[in-house]
């Protein structure tokens, strides 16, 4: 279809409007407006339209403003407590420091409307070039009560530095490039990171593109508090009823309740049958063994767990070698590991002190080894107040127990 067409045509241009749903709740919380054409063929999406920049400025500013005026009398009309999402792109926004859309906003205020109803959505990669010189104008839309929502973040890696700048309300997270409905490892780290950051700064994090049952899991396990999608509710004409989707979202959360669990048990009775076996381990340690004697009585009574073992004092140096398995299966001792601090990690010294004052091991989450380049856990375990015994658990292992993954 050719921009002409649809601007000859702007009477047949007509709004549709996405669900979006709380975690918290299970109900709709707003609605995404998007544009749509009436055609001989049915109805058809714009979204080529808005995100192509051979397209004059000012052709699609004029439909932007149309399709936000006919979403906002439809909102008006039928007394809607939700929130409305308006697309924007960002050169546009600051062309004219935001004018246009307040303009659009203002008569609709007189009507009822308040600013915390309208959320201005802004693509992530669109931003980049503009946060820094047109920061203050988003930190005044957002003064005037709007809230401000940045989308597509982490589609290509993330920039977190932009998010942190911005101090958006709202963080929305494109999921429909999963394939097969598997993510890999490095998305899933992003948004972690991504969780966490939004957790700080006070942002809500909504997935969006869900169109499975294991992308709606996903977003749950991964801090999404809003969710967006086919797999809930397609856009529509209308605004849909604010409890259409409780029922469902309700036994799909109880699914994922269950399954959580099953895995949070197995990794207790792991961190129990390991910290079992090595109470018992221990008391065949004489005081004048090494260290390195010491982890080869461990690798004998905790071989099927472990591929590599080694302790560590209090302060993150490693003070025995690096007992491996190579190829063949069959331990190694491997000195150059000896004296390297590892104080650095994530959690490292935190698992210290809640081994010293729990005086009990502990299990870390799913990470990729870098000589291995394989998902592992460490089991860490005080030997002394001042000793720790760490244990890497192969993928292999992990695969075959249930819950471990």
């Amino acid at each position: 279809m050719d921009p002409l067409d649809v601007m000859m045509n702007k009477d047949q241009v007509i709004p549709f409007f996405q669900p979006i749903f709380s975690a918290d709740k299970q109900l709709v919380v707003g609605f995404e407006v998007l544009a749509r054409m009436k055609t001989a063929e049915g109805i058809e999406s714009l979204g080529w339209f808005f995100q192509d920049k051979s397209i004059p400025d000012e052709y699609r500013m004029e439909l932007n403003d149309h399709i936000q005026k006919l979403a906002l009398d439809a909102y008006i009309e039928t007394d809607q407590s939700t929130i409305l999402f308006f697309n924007y792109d960002a050169s546009l926004f600051v062309k004219d420091n935001g004018e246009t859309f307040l303009k659009l906003i203002e008569p609709y205020q007189k009507k009822g409307l308040k600013s915390q109803q309208i959320v201005l959505e802004l693509k992530e990669e669109d931003l980049i070039e503009y946060v820094d010189e047109h920061r203050h104008l988003f930190y005044y839309i957002q003064s005037l009560g709007f809230r401000l929502a940045i989308d597509d973040v982490g589609h290509n890696g993330s920039n977190l530095d932009l998010i942190a700048k911005l101090k958006p309300n709202i963080v929305k997270v494109d999921v429909t490039f999963m394939e097969d409905e598997e993510l890999p490892h490095l998305y899933s780290e992003v948004h972690q990171s991504l969780s966490m950051l939004s957790r700080k700064i006070g942002a809500t994090l909504l997935f969006e593109g869900i169109s499975t049952f294991n992308q709606l899991n996903y977003s749950w396990r991964n801090g999404g508090r809003y969710y967006q999608g086919y797999y809930l509710e397609s856009p529509n004409p209308t605004f849909v009823d604010v409890y259409c989707c409780k029922e469902k979202m309700q036994k799909l959360f109880h699914h994922f309740i269950v399954y959580e669990r099953k895995k949070m048990e197995a990794q207790f009775t792991l961190t129990n049958n390991l910290n079992l076996q090595l109470k018992q381990t221990m008391k065949q340690i004489r005081s004048e063994d090494t260290y390195d004697e010491m982890i080869k009585t461990v690798a004998k009574d905790l071989n099927r767990y472990a591929f590599r073992i080694y302790v560590c004092d209090a302060e993150g140096f490693q003070q025995s070698s690096n007992l491996e398995k190579d190829t063949a299966n069959e331990w190694k001792l491997i000195e150059e590991g000896r004296f390297k601090n590892w104080s650095w990690r994530p959690y490292f010294l935190e698992n210290i002190v809640r081994m010293n004052i729990e005086k009990r091991g502990f299990l870390s989450d799913l990470y990729t080894d870098i000589e291995r380049d394989e998902r592992i856990r460490t089991y860490s375990y005080p030997i002394t107040d001042n000793l720790f015994l760490f244990l890497d658990i192969p993928y292999e292992y992990l695969f075959e127990q249930e819950g471990l993954l």
